[in-house]
């Protein structure tokens, strides 16, 4: 499966009547609590030091003077809205607009488009994949670089196991372009998200407890630069550059063109068992899983989630409101007698006996597991995300949200936490912006349809986050909402790489060509 527009709802270029709807609805919330709005047709720029008036800047000098060969688009086009609004994975967002999008065409069009951005004092924002479930691109003014059409594979070298991608290629894609060469990488679990924000994130990959997080393997990165300069940032030269690219997220100041990524041997026998439980047996559940996840290999990915049953379980959970446990194993295994005999400790639970369905250790791939991840987050949908870091004890934080969960307005939202398993919990990175490590990571993932809803839902997911707060380490930069709440940016990271990267931004860019996290979002 590649990501064109049949198969990747991500490029769906169309903004429905409900969108326009909650646009204006978020907008006048925006107006009441911050004392002031910008109608569609007006821009604000956060940082008025860099600010051109709109009269002043002509979009056509970014052909004619910077040569830039992609597409430019301004309000007064027809296609400017959808290509401001119809590639966001999130389909809840405010009225936020650029002054300018610039469509790259290839990797010279992101240095005319920073020279151009420089010239005229605007600040910039970068558009990967659109998947970030707040969408930080959307900046009130400024120029948005599109890099959609950055995504090519450069090269794949099977024998030094090593590739070279460009920025806008799917988790799914990337996998599939590796499994001819029996090789894979650490991407994330949602098939359609892109390299871009995974890894600049710092990547919660598949197989993390033994491949490390994606960034672990970046061994270099291909940037733009606040002077519009392309460089290569790695160990060994750029190297703020290289620690900032990996994890600063959507507060990275330049633009990633090119990932230079190690690769690993494709495990031979992946399986996966899954156990549904009785949601009244959540807490019993989460008990028995703390322990036992310490004890398993670290080449086993346990989660436990809180959802709706299937619709074979719905009779069964007639009691909990149509809401059920379950419990996910996933082991990249050599061979699929290691695989089964990995898994086995999962059978034992206490609780076996009241288990409503079960599979054991069946053999799987990175295409099926894909097709399980994307069916569990769906396309097209309004959501509100905050993913955390807990060191608290699972039982702990279910108990914290279990009758909380039974009023949940939406069938489509869940809860979910992954425990690393193995006796020792990865460790940050020494190299990495990316800080957060933790024995849990997850959190509530409200997914709903209408706009006619927005406020149930965002009123819930919000007392749903209050509930876990008190068991939180941290957020995770690019599944939590650093928009609505700047803190949780800073929340994303140890104290010592918030400030350092602070510190990185003012050595690295002083005129704020870039928006930083909270730019342009009044």
């Amino acid at each position: 499966m590649t990501d064109n527009k049949k198969n990747n709802p991500e490029k769906k270029n169309s903004t429905s009547s409900q969108d326009q709807e909650s646009i204006g609805v978020l907008s006048r919330r925006l107006f009441l609590s911050k004392g002031f709005a910008a109608s569609t047709g007006s821009f604000l720029l956060a940082s008025s030091a860099r600010a051109t008036s709109k009269s002043e800047i002509n979009p056509a000098a970014l052909q004619t003077d910077f040569k830039f060969k992609g597409k430019i688009l301004t309000p007064s086009d027809l296609e400017f809205r959808n290509v401001a609004f119809g590639g966001l994975w999130n389909k809840l967002h405010t009225n936020r607009l650029p002054q300018i999008i610039a469509c790259v065409a290839d990797e010279e069009d992101v240095v005319a488009a920073v020279k151009f951005a420089r010239a005229n004092k605007l600040k910039v924002s970068i558009r990967g994949g659109g998947h970030n479930w707040c969408a930080p691109s959307l900046r009130n003014g400024g120029i948005l670089i599109d890099l959609t059409n950055l995504n090519k594979v450069i090269s794949i070298d099977p024998t030094a196991r090593k590739a070279v991608l460009q920025p806008i290629i799917s988790n799914r894609e990337t996998q599939a372009q590796l499994k001819p060469y029996n090789l894979a990488y650490p991407t994330g679990h949602c098939p359609p998200v892109k390299l871009s924000g995974y890894l600049l994130s710092g990547g919660m990959a598949w197989n993390q407890g033994v491949w490390g997080p994606g960034i672990g393997s970046v061994e270099a990165i291909e940037l733009v630069t606040p002077e519009a300069k392309m460089i290569t940032a790695s160990a060994d030269q750029n190297q703020d550059y290289y620690w900032a690219a990996r994890g600063a997220g959507p507060g990275l100041f330049a633009v990633a063109t090119r990932y230079h990524l190690k690769l690993y041997p494709l495990p031979q026998a992946m399986a996966a068992s899954v156990y549904y439980y009785p949601y009244e047996n959540l807490v019993e559940v989460a008990e028995w899983l703390g322990p036992l996840a310490g004890k398993l290999p670290s080449k086993i990915e346990l989660s436990l989630f809180i959802l709706s049953a299937p619709p074979e379980l719905a009779d069964k959970c007639k009691l909990s409101a149509g809401k059920v446990c379950l419990v996910t194993a996933t082991i990249f295994a050599d061979t699929q007698d290691e695989a089964k005999a990995a898994l086995a400790p999962l059978d034992s639970c206490p609780l076996i006996e009241k288990c409503l369905s079960k599979s054991i250790a069946q053999p799987t791939d990175f295409e099926a597991l894909f097709d399980a991840s994307g069916a569990l987050w769906p396309a097209n949908l309004r959501n509100r995300v905050d993913a955390l870091f807990s060191n608290a004890n699972p039982a702990d934080l279910f108990k914290a949200v279990d009758s909380h969960f039974l009023k949940v307005p939406s069938a489509k939202t869940l809860i979910m936490f992954a425990l690393f398993t193995g006796s020792n919990i990865p460790a940050p990175l020494p190299d990495a912006c990316f800080s957060m490590s933790a024995k849990l990571y997850g959190g509530p993932w409200t997914m709903w349809d209408q706009s006619s809803n927005d406020q149930s839902n965002i009123e819930w997911h919000d007392q749903c986050v209050q509930l876990l707060k008190p068991y939180m380490s941290g957020h995770y930069v690019s599944e939590t909402d650093t928009v609505g709440h700047p803190t949780y940016a800073k929340d994303s990271y140890k104290e010592a790489n918030w400030h350092r990267l602070a510190e990185l931004r003012k050595k690295y860019d002083p005129e704020g060509v870039f928006f930083n996290f909270t730019d342009g979002l009044s």
